[in-house]
């Protein structure tokens, strides 16, 4: 299996505990989630319309800022997993490390897939992948960069699944050409992973492909209820965009009595160098407060943003055992 974060099962076969003594860190997921309020009864009883669904691209887009074509999928996972189909096999770059979903996939259906270290080293490429900000070490890149970037590709895929509290690294204002696909994800800013809602935004061709592999229920009417009520409430995402700068920085603050390095990371996350990355998670895990180390970087440890004042009170004092 792919390493990922959330995986709360490991961590008490381990160390013990209910799932609700966990405090799981080990995502970028926000620990303080939208209010979800009452969802309607047609929203868990009745098949989607097409209506609705519209009315939930018009959402994202607002959301997005762009006038481009858009389709709501199960998550941005769901779009990771068409990627292959939309195009004939043929070289994939990714510039990693990154989110491993991306080479297992590509390379499971029989793309050749490069992994690469520079952002110049994508050229050539058939299709080429950056996710900006980056997962795990919040390397980010200008749109101009990207933008220059895509005369020496066949197609650019950017994964902004962290962009929504940092705006203004995203393409989505300016998407809609043919070799360009975004992907956005709904749960990680918005705190609602378990939603499985997401989004593609992109050229009129690959955003069809991706709805007609999608099929005419892409998505929950929970998801539609929730996704439109949320991506509209523009005074929601400013304060909440305004607090994970804060708590991130509190984060780095709170960590720096652990001779831990800042690497990198995004106002979701926070990734640190450590003398040992199992250790810096198993003296955590002792006090059930669970983050994400990396086997191909034992000296990293990720960690999410606690929820809340208790949570921040837990983790402090783990800190200091």
């Amino acid at each position: 299996m792919r390493e990922h974060g959330g995986n709360l099962d490991q961590a008490q076969q381990r160390f013990g505990g209910r799932v609700e003594d966990w405090i799981d860190l080990s995502t970028g997921i926000n620990r303080v989630p939208y209010p979800v309020g009452e969802v309607s009864a047609r929203a868990w009883t009745a098949l989607p319309s097409r209506a609705e669904i519209e009315a939930l691209h018009r959402a994202a887009q607002q959301a997005y800022a762009t006038t481009a074509h858009i389709a709501a999928t199960a998550g941005a996972q769901a779009v990771i997993e068409l990627l292959p189909r939309l195009a004939p096999r043929g070289r994939a770059r990714i510039l990693a490390p990154t989110y491993n979903e991306y080479a297992a996939v590509l390379s499971g259906s029989g793309w050749e897939v490069t992994e690469v270290s520079a952002l110049d080293e994508l050229a050539g490429a058939d299709l080429a992948v950056v996710v900006n900000p980056n997962n795990p070490d919040g390397r980010h890149y200008k749109q101009a960069e990207l933008l220059a970037l895509m005369p020496r590709l066949g197609r650019l895929v950017v994964d902004e699944s962290f962009c929504d509290a940092i705006p203004e690294l995203s393409l989505a204002p300016g998407a809609g050409r043919r070799d360009l696909l975004i992907l956005r994800s709904f749960g990680k800013f918005y705190g609602l992973a378990g939603l499985r809602l997401g989004f593609a935004i992109g050229g009129d061709r690959d955003i069809a492909g991706i709805s007609a592999m999608s099929g005419p229920w892409p998505v929950s009417g929970a998801a539609i209820a929730i996704g439109c009520r949320a991506l509209r409430d523009d005074a929601w995402a400013k304060a909440t965009s305004a607090r994970l700068a804060r708590d991130s920085a509190r984060l780095d603050d709170m960590v720096q009595s652990q001779d831990w390095r800042l690497v990198g990371g995004t106002p979701l996350f926070r990734l640190y160098e450590t003398p040992d990355g199992l250790a810096a998670q198993e003296k955590l895990a002792r006090s059930h407060i669970w983050s994400r180390v990396f086997a191909q970087q034992p000296t990293w440890l990720r960690l999410g943003l606690p929820g809340s004042e208790a949570e921040w009170t837990r983790l402090a004092e783990a800190l200091a055992r």
